[in-house]
This record gives C-alpha cells, sequence and structure tokens, in this order.
C-alpha cells in the first residue's frame, strides 16, 4: 500500500509539472499564432466592415500582428484601425505622454513653425512658444527632410526619455537660437489658451482646445481642464465663443459629450445628440445619446476653427451641434473620420493575457438628422489659410480675427482686406499613425 501511494504521488507531482510548462513557454511561436487568431476572430465579431474581411483569411501565416491588421482591413475607408498596448492607450486617453511636447507646421511659403507646446513637456519647460520658426533640425535645413512624395520626415527618434535632437531656431525678434532639447514624460494640457475679449458689446470667448482627453481618474471620463475652461468662461459672462480645434485629432467620447453639454442650447436638453450603428451582428447594442445641459452658457451660435488636422471627436462636436445651433467652420476642411473605435481586449482573454490591445473601427456615428457618412470631412463656411506665424490670442492671427470679423460683420472679410487661403502639402497628422494619429505631437 505504502508503494502504490509513493507511485501515486510521483504521478502526481510529474503531472502538476507538466501542466505548469505549457506549451506556449515551450514554444513561443504557439503564443504568436494564439494572439494572431484572436485579433482575427475579435476583428470578425466587432469590426465595423467585418462583411469586407477577406475570405479564407489563415491568420498564422501572416509574419506579425500589424502585418495581419494591414492585410485584413477594410483600405477603402479605414485608415484608423490599430494595435497598442492597453498601458499605451489608457495614458494617451489621460494626456500622460512621452517625447519633446510640440507641434509643428507650415505656412504658405513653406516656413517651418511651432504650432503648439505643452506647458508640462520639456519644450514647455524651457518656454518655447508657437511662432517661433525652426530654421534647422540636427544641423539640416528642413527642406532636406522633404520626401518625394511631398512629405516630411524629420528622423526626431523615438518618444523615449533621453532622446535629444537640436533645433536652429529665429525668433520674433530676428535672432537665431540653437536649442538642445531631451525628450520626457510629461502630462499634457489640453487648454492650449484661453481668453475673453470686449468688441461690439460683447464679451468673446476664445478657447483653443487640442485634444479630448480625459482627466486620469475620473468616473465616468470627464476632464477637469473643460470644467474649469468653461467656468472661467461663465464667470466672463461671454455672448460668443471660438472654439479652436485646427489641431485637435480627437480623443475621448466621454469628453466630447462633457463639452457638448456645456455648449448645447437648454433648448435641446433631453434631445438625441448621437446615434451609434455597430456591424450587423452587433446590431442589438447599437445605441443612441441624449443631451443633458450642464451650467448657464446660453450661445446662439458658435465657431469653430478647423483644418484637415480636426478629426474624429473634433467632427463629432461639430455633427452633434448642427441641428440645434448654427455653427460657424472657418479655416479648412476637416479631416473626415465619422467612424468611432473602442478597445477590444476586455472582449477577449487571449488578448488580454497577451498585453496586447485591438482599437478596430466598431460603430459609425450619425447625429440627430441622421448625418453620418463625411468621409469627405466637413466644408468650411469661409476658407482661411492657418497663420502659424502668431501666437494665440494675436487679434492679427488670421484665422482668430477672421472669426472676430464675422461676429462683428456676418462676414470674414473687411472692404479691401485679402484673405490668404492655402492647403499645405504635409500636416502633422500624416506623419503618424495607430495611437499617435489621434494626438499627433513630436
Amino acid at each position: 500500500m505504502e508503494t502504490w501511494v509513493k507511485k501515486w504521488n510521483f504521478w502526481l507531482v510529474m503531472a502538476l509539472l507538466i501542466a505548469s510548462c505549457t506549451p506556449e513557454e515551450e514554444n513561443p511561436q504557439i503564443t504568436e499564432d494564439r494572439v494572431k487568431t484572436a485579433i482575427f476572430r475579435s476583428m470578425q465579431e466587432w469590426y465595423f466592415w467585418n462583411d469586407k474581411l477577406p475570405q479564407g483569411t489563415n491568420p498564422t501565416q501572416f509574419s506579425t500582428n500589424q502585418e495581419l491588421l494591414d492585410g485584413i482591413k477594410y483600405g477603402a475607408l479605414d485608415r484608423w484601425s490599430y494595435l497598442t498596448t492597453p498601458d499605451a492607450f489608457t495614458r494617451a486617453f489621460t494626456g500622460q505622454n512621452a517625447g519633446h511636447g510640440f507641434g509643428w507646421g507650415f505656412d504658405e511659403n513653406e516656413h517651418l513653425y511651432l504650432l503648439f507646446i505643452y506647458k508640462e513637456a520639456p519644450a514647455g519647460k524651457d518656454n518655447w512658444r508657437r511662432g517661433w520658426r525652426v530654421l534647422e533640425v540636427n544641423g539640416k535645413p528642413i527642406s532636406s527632410y522633404k520626401q518625394s512624395n511631398g512629405s516630411y520626415n524629420f528622423n526626431l527618434g523615438p518618444n523615449e526619455a533621453g532622446i535629444t535632437n537640436s533645433f536652429k531656431l529665429l525668433m520674433p525678434d530676428g535672432t537665431e537660437v540653437t536649442k538642445t532639447l531631451g525628450k520626457a514624460e510629461y502630462q499634457s494640457n489640453s487648454v492650449l489658451h484661453r481668453s475673453v475679449v470686449r468688441m461690439d458689446e460683447k464679451n468673446i470667448g476664445y478657447w483653443v482646445y487640442n485634444s479630448f482627453r480625459a482627466t486620469a481618474g475620473t468616473s465616468p471620463a470627464s476632464s477637469v481642464e473643460v470644467d474649469q475652461t468653461v467656468n472661467y468662461f461663465l464667470s466672463q459672462n461671454i455672448d460668443e465663443l471660438i472654439l479652436d480645434l485646427r489641431y485637435n485629432g480627437g480623443g475621448s467620447v466621454g469628453v466630447t459629450e462633457q463639452i457638448l453639454n456645456y455648449l448645447v442650447p437648454v433648448q435641446a436638453n433631453g434631445k438625441t445628440m448621437y446615434t451609434n450603428t455597430l456591424n450587423t451582428s452587433k446590431s442589438t447594442q447599437n445605441s443612441s445619446k441624449k443631451f443633458e445641459k450642464k451650467g448657464n452658457l446660453n450661445l446662439n451660435r458658435l465657431i469653430v476653427l478647423t483644418s484637415r488636422s480636426s478629426a474624429s471627436a473634433s467632427e463629432l462636436l461639430i455633427n452633434c451641434l448642427t441641428p440645434y445651433m448654427e455653427v460657424i467652420l472657418i479655416g479648412a476642411d476637416t479631416y473626415g473620420k465619422p467612424v468611432g473605435s473602442f478597445p477590444l481586449s476586455n472582449y477577449n482573454q487571449t488578448l488580454k493575457e497577451n498585453n496586447v490591445e485591438l482599437v478596430p473601427i466598431t460603430f459609425a456615428s450619425a447625429n440627430a438628422d441622421g448625418r453620418a457618412e463625411y468621409f469627405e470631412g466637413f466644408p468650411v463656411n469661409f476658407p482661411v489659410g492657418d497663420d502659424p506665424s502668431k501666437d494665440w490670442g494675436n487679434p492679427q492671427e488670421r484665422r482668430y480675427r477672421a472669426a472676430l470679423e464675422f461676429i462683428r460683420t456676418g462676414s470674414v472679410q473687411s472692404p479691401g482686406a485679402r484673405i490668404i487661403t492655402y492647403q499645405p502639402s504635409w500636416e502633422m497628422i500624416d506623419s503618424f499613425t495607430g495611437l499617435q494619429k489621434e494626438f499627433p505631437a513630436y
């Protein structure tokens, strides 16, 4: 009996050891194939265009997860589905970044200027400002970074702490300085500028909003910055609001709803904000959101400054307000993203266990009037070229000046004035993919 017990214990221990050494640990290829299969099956289940997925796909035949996603997504319309990690996704949507902390772009003469700076980023702590012209990067003129297709690749390296680059800058006073700037982790600010001016017996608010990011730890997702900004405008008794979304690539739908509920007229309270439509197999999860008016802002119209970098949640905001108030767009036509995403790792254990976040297009949005498929973007009411040589709130900055002129006269052009319009061949949003395309910055 004792011998039998010893043998039984021996085989039990061996079985436990064998069970603890999973095939995935012995052969990483098995894990890779399981993840690829999980990506494909998640796309079959949740992807908005799942009827467009290639038939007979064997996901394990792709070399990488990214190659798989690129190979199966609906290329005719999908410019946005991406892969990341759950942590990177959460950090991006709450403004926890790494890098230099600035954006840049070209004027009509193809001169490169700083467009915006995050105040807690390395560039912000070094007091960089919008309107500084960039003459050289790492000792080379800007023209040397131009590629044959007209785009630019500045080769600034990965957004990791310790990476440095040098920049020769032309300052507003005409002097040239060369600065070496390192990359670091930082908390970004979404509100780049806010101010109020008095004109023709009106208080006019100006709000430069760069991305729809939630404040970490808020539930449901919301932004303390948004609350503070709206309270500021309320304290100033504004009559009109200019909302500058010209570099806003999108972000959190929850924060978008927060802003919409502040901006919408009280008459729209309880009415449809938007409807979301999923693929046919998930139609039972189609939903609609209604306005819940917040605060005492009482605006008859909203003036929005836009560009081709205004995308996703920026366009959702414009679309949702249009049925209920006059929305005037000044600048350049928007990007064209009437569809959205949510991360899928919580719906698939294999993705979750392997730290893979799949964020494909999963729904399309429509406003209360049913307006949905604006893949070409929203056309502006008044085309006006960008003016990156001037800082926020400068009354001579073209788009801001045009908005003030519209409030004053109902048009953007004074007698004898010349309106400059141009469309840059390259914008920052063109240089980024995946998660960074929603929050483009260097």
